[in-house]
């Protein structure tokens, strides 16, 4: 997973050895599970030594909580830049939502692990992460309630719809369908889960329907 912020200078190498071990614990995690991945296993797959690991980070699951922020840092991000992207082109609120449903596509496609990943741990209970994962979900929802509040208050959107559930169902339908998409549906392009997913949001959210 990229980072959301160019390095310089005597950063450059450490944040690509983080990065290295970003990439090495969500793909293990992902295939494997948080307990049956060892800090030996991410280091061996970063190709980097095992104090490396606790020199980034004080324990496997710090490692893991930083992870969780840095994807949904950069998921959140890529949905309020499509939906300061429609602002700027003069679209509509709907036509908002429309681009930050295809920009979650795109995240979702480009980074299978850490959506699995996310998705398995968001309803789990007995994490030391819980508190985390709580504040990084909120991010991503707080870009969509952002846009509901703005399309309720212009009148775009019927004043009646309930902002911090139809955020989070927006959130969960791009989740699940994404990942119905890369497990089960592969053979389908972006653009063809998009426009379905387009098609649910027209009938769903805009007030003139």
């Amino acid at each position: 997973m990229e980072s959301s912020s160019t390095p310089s200078g005597g950063s450059t190498r450490r944040e690509a050895t983080r990065q290295k071990l970003y990439e090495a614990a969500v793909t293990l995690i992902a295939e494997q599970g948080f307990s049956a991945t060892t800090v030996d296993e991410i280091a061996e797959r970063a190709g980097v030594a095992k104090g490396t690991v606790y020199y980034n980070f004080a324990s496997k699951s710090v490692l893991f909580e930083e992870l969780l922020r840095h994807g949904v840092g950069l998921l959140t991000a890529s949905l309020r830049e499509a939906a300061e992207q429609t602002e700027r082109d003069g679209g509509s609120k709907v036509d908002a939502l429309d681009a930050m449903i295809r920009a979650g596509l795109g995240f979702i496609a480009r980074y299978p692990s850490f959506t699995q990943l996310y998705v398995a741990e968001l309803y789990r209970t007995n994490r030391a992460w819980q508190s985390t994962l709580m504040v990084v979900r909120q991010q991503v929802n707080a870009a969509i309630e952002d846009v509901l509040h703005a399309g309720v208050a212009n009148g775009e959107f019927s004043p009646e719809i309930d902002v911090r559930l139809t955020a989070a169902a927006l959130v969960g339908m791009v989740l699940v369908a994404a990942l119905d998409w890369q497990s089960f549906q592969p053979e389908r392009s972006l653009d063809d889960v998009h426009s379905a997913l387009s098609r649910l949001l027209q009938g769903r959210v805009s007030g003139d329907r």
